[in-house]
């Protein structure tokens, strides 16, 4: 009998092992500088040389693919490994707009679950200095939080797919509301406009492949950068809210997942004061005596790398202790 492949567990500390590699390059270079100046110059000029001889051999190793089977670039720019290392060397086959089309692609279920979606514009300016111009349409069924996890979803998906583009900008739609819901229904512009005047904090993204294990209508509670999280899976999506009911303030531990009645709308029950939430729609509150104000604090999750990940607020990973 033959080896045995690598197990999921094996493959899964390989991948976070060259997600870091760029992490711990600069680590190192920044540690040559202890030799002063000209060691950290001939540090970096050692990387630059490795760097290109690889970039020379990837673009031979494209040229001939190119060759024998045209459609083989689709299936190695697949693997996000691959498809960054062709980023870097300015080689992949694909032009900026689909990079980041394909990329919108992905997060579009998660924006849907908030009420939205995005769309590209265009991308204007010179290779190098680019500006990408989206827009939101639908609406935001919660509060600007929401408007948190939308932009961090977008701006991740569209900067991991094109590291070339230096800003983005989002275009003012009129929106429609949803005049059926108990939820106020603000314009997704509006809540970004509101996030960006208060300063919002950069958002660090935390690999949590945990969240895989969570079978179909269970809840869990997750420790992340020193913040307690409430993850569920619906589906095949897991959705995830700060440890804090909107109504009572209490700990969610212990909440339970309910069907609502003659509905196919999933709920969030508080253990302590019995509120509920709407787990796919950014937490609102379905309970008419709050008439829609309490709310929980949505967490982003994404697959990034092939790990499902979380987003948090650097201030409070860094301040809650």
């Amino acid at each position: 009998m033959g080896p045995s492949g690598p197990s999921p567990v094996d493959e899964s500390v390989v991948e976070a092992q060259w997600r870091t590699a760029g992490d711990r390059i600069q680590a190192l270079l920044d540690a040559s500088a202890a030799g002063g100046a000209a060691a950290r110059e001939r540090a970096e000029h050692l990387v630059r040389e490795v760097t290109d001889l690889y970039g020379a051999a990837l673009a031979r190793l494209m040229g001939h693919a190119a060759q024998a089977c045209p459609e083989l670039a689709d299936d190695l720019v697949a693997d996000d490994l691959v498809a960054s290392l062709l980023l870097v060397h300015g080689l992949h086959p694909h032009s900026v707009e689909r990079r980041i089309s394909d990329a919108l692609d992905t997060v579009r279920p998660y924006l849907g679950s908030h009420g939205g979606d995005v769309h590209l514009l265009d991308v204007g300016g010179t290779p190098g200095d680019q500006t990408v111009r989206l827009q939101f349409s639908g609406s935001c069924k919660s509060c600007p939080s929401s408007a948190v996890t939308l932009e961090l979803a977008v701006e991740d998906a569209v900067r991991a797919a094109a590291p070339e583009v230096s800003s983005i900008e989002v275009v003012a739609q009129q929106l429609q509301t949803d005049t059926a819901s108990s939820a106020p229904v603000i314009p997704a512009q509006s809540l970004l406009d509101r996030v960006h005047a208060a300063g919002h904090a950069p958002a660090t993204w935390h690999a949590v492949p945990e969240l895989a294990e969570l079978s179909p209508g269970e809840v869990g509670g997750f420790r992340v950068a020193d913040t307690t999280v409430l993850a569920c899976r619906v589906g095949d999506d897991v959705y995830a809210y700060r440890d804090r009911c909107g109504g009572c303030g209490a700990s969610l531990a212990g909440a339970v997942l309910h069907r609502r009645m003659a509905s196919t709308d999933v709920v969030l029950r508080c253990p302590s004061c019995r509120a509920h939430f709407d787990v796919v729609h950014a937490g609102a509150s379905i309970d008419g005596s709050s008439g829609g104000a309490a709310h929980l604090d949505p967490v982003p999750v994404l697959v990034r790398d092939g790990v499902l990940s979380m987003a948090l607020p650097r201030s409070s990973a860094e301040s809650v202790a």
